[in-house]
């Protein structure tokens, strides 16, 4: 089991640059942003953590700009979204954004998805929040469209664009890999439809998980379909747990740094180095 780190990139914590070539220095496998354009300040929309919504959902930076810049300055860690609110956006401009991300990290990218929860924030977008499942699926085929095809077309029912011509093509064929994210009781039916893995957040326990991750290999193969890998946000940084989440089939656990200065974060980095130098995969 590999691990990784996600953090929320803020405009008050640490530098993108600095963040990733920390990160790297340290032997990570990868390193995870969220993705929040704004937060509607009506918070009709109830945080799923429980509780008032922490501060960094309101400051984060923009997703693609940064993971251009970590990829520049690095030479192996994996980039991903954690997740992308693909809903929200513009499929063709979407498509191009992981494309250029891929090819300026040389294949590095990993591509997590999700329809997100607050339905304020979906609404400011246009999105009608009662279609986004449909609106995801139908991005993620119309980006494979792009990405795989000289001369691409897609017609769906939210989705819809005659042939284009989009370049550049993303490193990785045919594209780097999409993680679904969500636990939801449909998220499966998703992962297996058109993922190349599954990323649930707020993890109960390990067993619990392993029993849905039994399910989707079950489902898998039904589809003819190999192995879907699984990885993990936020596990707690504890080796009994990291081998408990291994044995039950995560392929990939990332480890959250909590927001805060810059100083905050690097202590918090060089704490779960200490882990994972003690963890033998």
């Amino acid at each position: 089991m590999e691990l990784g780190i996600t953090y929320f990139l803020t405009d008050y914590g640490m530098q993108p640059v600095e963040l990733a070539r920390k990160v790297e220095e340290r032997g990570f496998e990868s390193l995870f942003l969220p993705e929040h354009t704004h937060i509607p300040a009506s918070r009709d929309s109830a945080y799923p953590g429980g509780g008032e919504l922490p501060r960094e959902y309101r400051h984060t930076l923009d997703l693609f700009a940064a993971l251009a810049a970590m990829a520049a300055v690095t030479e192996r860690l994996k980039l991903g979204t954690g997740v992308c609110l693909i809903i929200q956006r513009d499929a063709i401009v979407t498509a191009k954004e992981v494309a250029t991300v891929d090819h300026i990290s040389g294949g590095r990218f990993l591509f997590g998805i999700g329809a997100g929860w607050n339905i304020e924030e979906m609404r400011n977008h246009g999105t009608d929040p009662t279609t986004r499942f449909r609106r995801m699926r139908e991005s993620v085929e119309a980006m494979k469209a792009i990405w795989t095809e000289d001369e691409a077309e897609y017609h769906g029912r939210i989705i819809d664009f005659d042939p284009i011509w989009c370049w550049p093509k993303p490193v990785q064929k045919p594209h780097p890999p999409i993680l679904v994210g969500g636990r939801g009781e449909k998220v499966l039916d998703r992962v297996v439809a058109y993922g190349d893995g599954w990323i649930p957040n707020r993890v109960r326990s390990p067993e619990e998980l392993g029993e849905r991750i039994t399910e989707l290999q079950r489902r898998a193969e039904a589809a003819g379909r190999g192995p879907i890998p699984v990885t993990v946000f936020g596990a707690k940084p504890e080796i009994r747990l990291l081998e408990r989440l291994k044995a039950v089939g995560v392929a990939r656990s990332l480890l959250f740094i909590d927001p805060g200065s810059p100083d905050d974060v690097e202590r918090h980095l060089d704490k779960l180095a200490e882990v994972a130098a003690q963890w033998d995969g």
